[in-house]
């Protein structure tokens, strides 16, 4: 008997096959399979993966997966160099190999939860990514927060803070704003993750924190204040972002992206404003050429936190 998984791969492969779905469409969704067909998450996991394994789809960040464009004939590349840290030195696994499987294992959850959202993200998910069984994944982490301990740290460290800085704190402050919201519109999920109140031990995010609070340090604030400010500056780019990984969700499951979807709402907010309940809101949304997206959002709110510091710091 063919198993479920399979019956599903072969629906898909069928649509794809006969043009249905095309080079760059999105195919069904792990969400989207297990609401249609009426199996559970990991039999919509196998499914995904096994179209991936054929090489019928492949995965895009914050879009979701899609139908592959036609294999084409593969020609010998050479040899990979050694790998290398930032200040251009040969990369040393701790534990030889090992350290690397697990670099490879981490890298992979990235790259599903990049894909699919966080929620999509498990041990037996990320076995069946990697063509091995789940307890062989127990051999490079402990469960599923050391996975997404070391992910996020992963994350944090991908984008190198400048040595030396912009001059002046504000500079430096914007800066790393800019480079986090950036961060997070590549991994929508991370925002997801990051606490501030149980905050996680992860070395590169720490980093970001350092930087930050150098970057006023010497000022006359108190180190209490120092502390705030580093912390607050982060909170506030993550406050943000969380909005970033439903948005893809929202995205991936219906095909809409937010400009679309707030064209379709029109109609129902002519009719609510037209009550003249809330004549501010309907003069602003009215308004010719109006900009307003988490983007203008972010940007807006950061430039008064940073205006708001600046008289604090000029008070000292």
């Amino acid at each position: 008997m063919t198993p479920p998984y399979l019956r599903i791969v072969a629906d898909i492969r069928r649509r794809i096959d006969s043009g249905e779905l095309r080079p760059g469409d999105r195919v069904p969704s792990t969400r989207q399979i297990t609401q249609r067909w009426g199996v559970a998450m990991a039999t919509a996991s196998k499914v995904l993966a096994e179209l991936r394994r054929r090489e019928l789809v492949r995965a895009v960040p914050g879009v979701g997966t899609v139908v592959a464009a036609p294999a084409v004939p593969s020609v010998p590349v050479p040899a990979p160099t050694a790998r290398r840290d930032r200040s251009g030195g040969p990369v040393t696994a701790r534990n030889g190999g090992d350290e690397d499987e697990r670099e490879g294992v981490v890298r992979a959850a990235v790259r599903i939860a990049d894909a699919e959202g966080i929620a999509a993200l498990s041990m037996r998910r990320l076995a069946t990514e990697l063509g091995v069984a789940t307890m062989s994944l127990y051999r490079h982490v402990r469960d599923k927060d050391e996975l997404v301990l070391l992910m996020t740290d992963l994350a944090y460290g991908e984008d190198e803070l400048p040595d030396p800085p912009p001059p002046g704190w504000r500079a430096q402050l914007e800066f790393l704003a800019r480079l986090q919201w950036e961060l997070y519109r590549r991994h929508p999920w991370l925002a997801q993750v990051a606490s501030f109140t149980r905050p996680m031990l992860v070395p590169n995010a720490m980093a970001h924190t350092e930087w930050a609070m150098r970057a006023v340090s010497g000022l006359g604030l108190d180190a209490n204040t120092t502390l705030h400010i580093g912390t607050v500056l982060t909170a506030y780019v993550r406050g943000i972002a969380v909005n970033l990984e439903p948005e893809a969700e929202a995205r991936q499951d219906t095909g809409v992206d937010e400009d679309e979807w707030i064209r379709t709402q029109e109609p129902s907010f002519a009719e609510v404003f037209a009550s003249g309940r809330f004549p501010v809101l309907a003069h602003a949304f009215t308004q010719p050429g109006l900009d307003f997206d988490l983007d203008t959002l972010f940007s807006f709110g950061l430039r008064g936190l940073l205006d708001g510091l600046a008289v604090l710091i000029g008070r000292t």
